[in-house]
């Protein structure tokens, strides 16, 4: 037995999601041989708990755009690893530490991967991408970034 179809739209839109939010290191395993509840575990890391909680929540509103709700929805509060079940999927959301701790893909290192290629570059810390910097081209010097006490009025 494989992962459906249906399992597989959901997991790569799951995927697709977490990558737009700059989620890194996007892994999905099918599941589905070794575990009769679901069929792909979605893996991906953030890099605090804001952009765990932005990563879960544009995974939702993505799966929800299909049709989907999770069944269930565990650890959004304290925002390290957030799993959110949606029967044939099952998306975990973890923060660096917990990633490495509880080491996921060793524990399934013998199922199949989905192949998956975000389309948002994974190091987003990597500074050889370029930068797009906007200049005001009304200042001419530095004496027109000066602020003088006539900038503020009085309270």
């Amino acid at each position: 037995m494989t992962a459906t179809d249906f399992a597989q739209d959901l997991a790569l839109a799951a995927a697709a999601a977490a990558s737009e939010k700059l989620g890194t290191d996007i892994v999905l395993i099918d599941v589905s041989e070794r575990l009769a509840i679901t069929d792909i575990f979605v893996i991906v890391t953030g890099n605090n708990d804001r952009q765990v909680s932005a990563i879960v929540d544009a995974v939702e509103e993505a799966l929800r755009a299909k049709g989907s709700k999770p069944l269930r929805r565990e650890g959004h509060r304290d925002g390290r690893w957030v799993l959110l079940d949606y029967s044939d999927v099952v998306i975990h959301v973890q923060q660096a530490e917990e990633r490495v701790f509880y080491s996921l893909e060793r524990l399934w290192k013998d199922c199949p991967v989905i192949p998956f290629t975000p389309d948002v570059p994974q190091n987003p810390s990597n500074n050889s991408a370029p930068r797009v910097v906007a200049v005001d081209s009304s200042i001419e010097d530095d004496a027109d970034l000066a602020i003088s006490s006539d900038d503020f009025e009085e309270i």
